[in-house]
């Protein structure tokens, strides 16, 4: 398993989707392996997104180390990740932001919810990484504003509370289009309260964001 990280690490580096050394760093500390399903965890380090349960996915290894780069994550940074998922993703940024920051990660399914919990719990993540059970199009008032939020589902459109939880001078990173099979990355950026600026970064694929300001079930 180990040889098989370090050969996926390598090419995410000869691809450029791997650009600095604090996401590289991070990508090698966290055990994708250990958030996966029993039956999946042969295939943790194919650069390919895995079935979770409850028809979700975790990232591809790629995705998750193009979404730190984009974000340009720092230590002590406040982030909020909307689809916790199996805890992988906020494990990465945990990694990177350090113990002086802090991820909120918000998980609408219940098992997945109880599932990124224990994982993050078991793997150490937990003092740095709070998983909440709600509506991730919602955001998360209590906490915010923060340095960067990102969501890891597709949105017919950009939720307004997100928008109002980020810091100016925050990052917002999130797919928009169509419920299914393609959409474009978003990364729009708080220049002051209520001017932002957006930039289409290409096509991805993501599951739907459900919610109010996401799809409806």
């Amino acid at each position: 398993m180990k040889n098989e990280k370090e050969r996926l690490i390598r090419e995410l580096v000869e691809m450029g989707y791997i650009k600095s050394e604090a996401v590289r760093k991070a990508m090698e500390k966290v055990p994708r392996e250990e958030f996966l399903p029993p039956d999946q965890r042969r295939y943790a380090y194919l650069d390919q997104p895995l079935p979770i349960g409850e028809g979700q996915t975790v990232s591809a290894p790629h995705m998750v180390a193009m979404i730190c780069e984009v974000l340009d994550l720092k230590k002590g940074m406040k982030v909020l990740e909307i689809g916790a998922g199996c805890g992988y993703n906020a494990a990465v940024v945990a990694e990177i932001v350090g113990k002086e920051g802090h991820v909120y990660s918000i998980e609408r399914i219940k098992s997945l919810y109880n599932m990124a919990k224990n994982n993050l719990k078991r793997l150490g993540y937990d003092d740095r990484v709070t998983v909440i059970f709600g509506d991730g199009t919602l955001g998360y008032p209590d906490a915010a504003p923060y340095d960067r939020i990102y969501v890891t589902a597709s949105a017919p459109q950009i939720p307004p509370p997100l928008k109002k939880q980020l810091k100016v001078g925050g990052k917002l990173l999130i797919p928009v289009g169509s419920s299914r099979f393609y959409q474009n990355l978003i990364l729009v950026e708080k220049i002051k309260e209520n001017k932002y600026e957006t930039h289409n970064l290409g096509g991805v694929a993501f599951v739907p964001l459900i919610g109010k300001y996401g799809w409806k079930e």
